[in-house]
């Protein structure tokens, strides 16, 4: 099976450490894009690279329309792949859609999984009464049908949107080739499944504590996403960037580095003495309530 899913989604393994970051790529990506983050924890974590089945240099042959036609097919991936690898005790690292195909994985199997660090994350891009995901349904359907239409004109567009950072144009570039180098009828069902899905529902039952981090002028998950993840996404941390866009890890990877680092020292790091007994006190009167 190690072998068979490792061709499949074309893993990496690299690093020293014991524990192991897996690194999950965006819509349109491919786990190449990881090339300025992954070295930084290099030293400290074994790192896992992959990609999705119909990305990268993946096996296409094992793409499977009716699989792929949700994030959960996604989530089997990321799940496949830490079960051929026996993987426990993982840091997810996911870039905007693989965020919520993170929380699908470790809602089927958290016992896999012990923090989840979202970059650019969206459980759901549609605006809904009062929740403000940043696109009108009409918006995304026309997206879409674009797509349908003119692939390359689409991808001309919505680079250069996703990335911003104008000053450094060959960032928008890379990111439209990776675009255009995945097969259009491919993409397209990717992009249904990614900015037609709801998982706001999902949240509430993550139990892996989790940080977020949020762009500045980020299009297509705009701040107030990144505030209702906050507020319900239990155990999370929400950290604003300087960072522009919805690439850090692309556009300001030593930012992302350090708010990476900062977090995973802070959860390595035990609570003191004091702020144990708080805690526990709070968890006895918790059970007494409930009682």
């Amino acid at each position: 099976m190690r072998d068979s899913i490792s061709a499949r989604n074309n893993v990496q393994i690299c690093g020293q450490g014991a524990r192991t970051m897996l690194f999950a790529h965006g819509f349109g990506c491919d786990q190449n894009m990881w090339r300025y983050i992954t070295p930084a924890f290099e030293k400290d974590y074994r790192i896992v690279l992959f990609d999705y089945v119909g990305c990268g240099k993946s096996d296409v042959n094992a793409y499977h329309a009716s699989r792929y036609g949700s994030l959960e097919g996604y989530a089997r991936d990321v799940l496949d792949v830490c079960e051929a690898l026996d993987l426990t005790d993982v840091i997810f690292v996911g870039h905007s859609v693989s965020s919520m195909i993170g929380v699908l994985a470790a809602n089927q199997q958290p016992q896999r999984f012990s923090h989840l660090i979202m970059l650019g994350p969206s459980p759901c891009y549609v605006n809904d009464g009062d929740y403000i995901g940043g696109f009108e349904r009409e918006d995304i359907m026309g997206l879409l049908d674009t797509m349908e239409r003119n692939f390359l004109g689409w991808a001309q567009f919505l680079a250069p949107v996703a990335m911003k950072n104008s000053e450094r144009p060959e960032l928008a570039q890379e990111l439209e080739e990776s675009f255009c180098s995945t097969d259009p009828d491919i993409m397209r069902r990717f992009a249904e499944a990614t900015f037609l899905a709801d998982n706001r529902a999902d949240l509430p039952k993550v139990r892996v504590p989790s940080l977020i981090l949020q762009c500045t002028e980020d299009t297509i998950a705009p701040l107030c996403v990144g505030v209702y993840l906050q507020q319900h996404l239990p155990g999370s941390t929400l950290r604003v960037m300087n960072a522009t866009g919805h690439c850090p890890h692309m556009s300001h990877p030593i930012e992302t580095v350090q708010l990476m680092k900062e977090y995973l020292l802070a959860a390595a790091t035990p609570a003191p003495p004091r702020v144990q007994q708080d805690l526990a006190a709070v968890t006895t009167a918790a059970s007494t309530v409930s009682a």
